[in-house]
């Protein structure tokens, strides 16, 4: 046998291995959750990347720790501590602070994109407010621990049912504005000469997209959220151009990797968010690198090519 975790082992049954990691409740729930929230964020990604608007989903996860930690002091100040009031007064917060914000970048449209300098502003500040309602609640460590690293292995079948709700809404929201909203991504400006209303579709996924991020914080945390957002959709880009495909080979890769990083963590003493976005990097690093030798093969052919037409000539 391979030593593990305490408490666990590593076989060389795979049969065995695989029953064994559904053998507790709190690693069910994690499958579940974490294929849902996997699921969202291939989708949604999709957008994200096609939109330009990386850099505005990874301030959208730091505003929604200001406002997790926010509800958390909250509910601490005027409810007293108990740990479902504090969860639901993370929730609540997290929700409110990501749709405010998304909202906000949803009325500004195509002028959020290119500003990063704003955005990097405002995300520094978020997290400044965010310290500050930690310092007013001081018992919040663990969950803020988990917000910024994520924790999903703790998530309780309320959460997962919750977390369900979640991610049925956002992809039946996803599917209504689907035709618009890609042709409004591809090519605003003609979309908008069409009548496709676009400043309304900037609005909506930008509250699909707060949504899906508040889901997404439950698995990799707000600093890792890109492992899931935005790196299964930035493979998948460079493997195929058709858009079905790549929100299919984008929703596949973000469950694969939630998927291998819960089975790997359950056998080793490191965190799942590490696993996670660790398989995440190594993939995109691999097929950039295959990309790339494929390019070098792809010129060096013309190139061979012109040559020997120059010679017959």
């Amino acid at each position: 046998m391979i030593a593990t975790a305490p408490g666990t082992q590593l076989t060389w049954n795979i049969a065995s291995d695989i029953a064994e990691l559904f053998r507790y409740d709190f690693m069910r729930n994690a499958f579940i959750a974490g294929t849902v929230v996997a699921v969202v964020a291939g989708v949604v990604g999709y957008f994200v990347v096609l939109r330009s608007l990386a850099f505005a989903g990874h301030a959208l996860s730091h505003i929604g720790f200001a406002g997790a930690a926010g509800g958390v002091a909250v509910v601490a100040a005027f409810f007293g501590g108990g740990a479902a009031a504090l969860a639901v007064g993370s929730i609540v917060g997290l929700l409110v602070f990501t749709v405010g914000a998304g909202v906000v970048m949803g009325v500004l449209g195509n002028r959020i994109r290119g500003r990063d300098v704003v955005i990097g502003i405002v995300l520094a500040w978020t997290l400044g407010l965010g310290v500050l309602f930690l310092n007013l609640y001081n018992g919040y460590a663990t969950e803020a621990y988990a917000i910024l690293f994520g924790e999903i292995l703790g998530i309780s079948s309320v959460a997962v049912v919750v977390t369900l709700v979640a991610g049925v809404v956002t992809l039946a929201a996803v599917v209504a504005l689907y035709r618009p909203l890609l042709f409004a991504s591809l090519d605003d400006e003609v979309a908008a000469a069409r009548g496709v209303p676009v400043r309304f579709l900037s609005i909506a996924f930008m509250v699909v997209l707060a949504i899906a991020v508040s889901e997404a914080v439950q698995v990799v945390g707000v600093l890792l959220i890109f492992s899931l957002l935005v790196t299964p959709p930035a493979i998948a880009e460079r493997l195929t151009v058709r858009p079905p495909l790549v929100i299919a080979l984008s929703v596949g890769l973000a469950v694969a990797f939630t998927w291998l990083g819960l089975a790997v963590a359950y056998y080793a003493p490191y965190p799942v968010s590490f696993f996670i976005t660790s398989i995440a990097f190594a993939t995109y690093l691999v097929v950039r690198g295959v990309g790339a030798v494929r390019e070098r093969s792809r010129l060096a052919d013309v190139a061979r090519g012109e040559g020997t037409r120059v010679e017959a000539a």
